[in-house]
């Protein structure tokens, strides 16, 4: 089950704290305000006890928020939450604000736990300066371990190379970045990718060893095919691959996601990549489908047997199919529309356990989000074409 938090604590101790909370709620109007009891009468009426000293309230209130905000010195506060903390990939954002209002300190969890990103909230509706320590950050360039998070993307393991890769950006040495799936403004797309940085569009154009790390964004597995890229690489997966379904009425939701994992595999596919599945409108109340949706958290859309019928790219159309279901084909069509794609990465294929009397169907497509474009992507992936 995933871990549920609100998003906002803030921590008040003085009568000036009380303000300029005030001024971070109508901001943030969901957050959740502690006072002292010192300040307990001038704070809004739904302000929450926070005992003096400190410790067993945060002790408390520490796994239950994303992000902290004390209106409390840093060094007070880092000698509070020193033994709180577990790892960069679980704690929350802590964020210091002075008494006076003058500037917003990121003090944990900048990238992973978006505490950078609070920071800049918070220094904008107190009027007040961002200080952001982390390096990336600081000098502008890629931020390796959440890079793509706003568009869905996800590190394929985010102990492996990831700060060797924070590292290489950050001192501006040879990073290749192969981009094979995923949305090309991962960065602007009217800025230069940062010193250092080169881009590619395959793995194939880059050799491993001509490069301190490499930033792969894929929907494939490249373990066995790529081993030494692998080894030398930090993994994202972006979400763009559709899974296209078809199945017998009532097909245990099990055995579809058998069937799913099965082809995946086949393929060298993650399925991590995997945006959304789509089916035909009778397929809109299939148990089995609604269920792998939801353990997945995958969109699932479906089309009427018009629109499918009319999709081009079909490669295994089925009179038997179109008799049954107003389509001649189920499973392809359904990827190519909800990947708007123009062909299939996989054809359907169909699945059977020798158990059981249901049958199922997959086509996989993978969406189309473009090109990256500018001097510094079609300059690098030409050097490399003409060598």
């Amino acid at each position: 089950m995933a871990e549920t938090r609100k998003e906002f604590a803030i921590y008040v101790i003085t009568k000036h704290g009380v303000d300029l909370a005030r001024k971070i709620r109508a901001a943030l109007p969901d957050a959740d305000l502690y006072v002292s009891p010192k300040v307990k009468a001038d704070a809004p009426p739904d302000a929450k006890d926070l005992t003096l000293p400190m410790g067993p309230t945060l002790s408390k209130t520490f796994s239950e928020y994303y992000c902290h905000i004390h209106i409390i010195s840093v060094g007070a506060v880092v000698r509070m939450i020193k033994d709180l903390m577990q790892d960069k990939k679980k704690d929350p954002a802590i964020i210091c604000v002075d008494d006076a209002g003058k500037f917003a300190i990121c003090v944990l969890s900048g990238h992973v736990g978006r505490g950078n990103f609070f920071t800049e909230k918070i220094a904008q509706a107190l009027g007040a300066i961002p200080v952001i320590t982390t390096a990336s950050d600081a000098r502008g360039t890629l931020t390796v371990d959440i890079l793509g998070r706003d568009l869905g993307w996800r590190l394929d393991d985010m102990d492996r190379n990831v700060t060797r890769g924070c590292a290489a950006v950050v001192n501006e040495t040879n990073v290749a970045f192969v981009q094979e799936a995923g949305e090309p403004d991962f960065w602007p797309l009217n800025q230069e990718l940062p010193p250092g940085v080169q881009y590619f569009t395959s793995l194939d154009q880059v050799k491993p060893e001509d490069y301190e790390i490499l930033l792969i964004a894929t929907d494939r597995e490249i373990k066995a095919s790529h081993p030494a890229h692998w080894n030398n690489s930090v993994i994202y997966r972006p979400r763009s691959l559709v899974l296209g379904l078809g199945c017998d009425r009532d097909t245990p939701a099990e055995i579809i996601e058998r069937g799913v994992l099965s082809f995946l595999k086949e393929m060298n596919l993650s399925i991590m990549a995997v945006h959304s599945i789509a089916s035909i409108d009778l397929k809109k109340d299939e148990p089995g489908l609604l269920a792998l949706a939801a353990k997945y958290n995958w969109p699932f859309t479906t089309y009427s047997p018009e629109i499918l019928d009319a999709t081009p790219g079909i490669e295994n159309p089925s009179e038997t199919v179109k008799k049954h279901t107003g389509s001649r084909g189920v499973a392809e069509p359904a990827a190519l529309r909800a990947a708007n794609a123009a062909r299939l990465l996989m054809p359907k294929k169909s699945y059977k356990e020798p158990t059981d009397v249901h049958n199922m169907t997959m086509a996989i497509a993978r969406i189309d989000f473009g090109k990256r474009t500018g001097a510094n992507a079609a300059g690098n992936t030409a050097r490399e074409e003409a060598k």
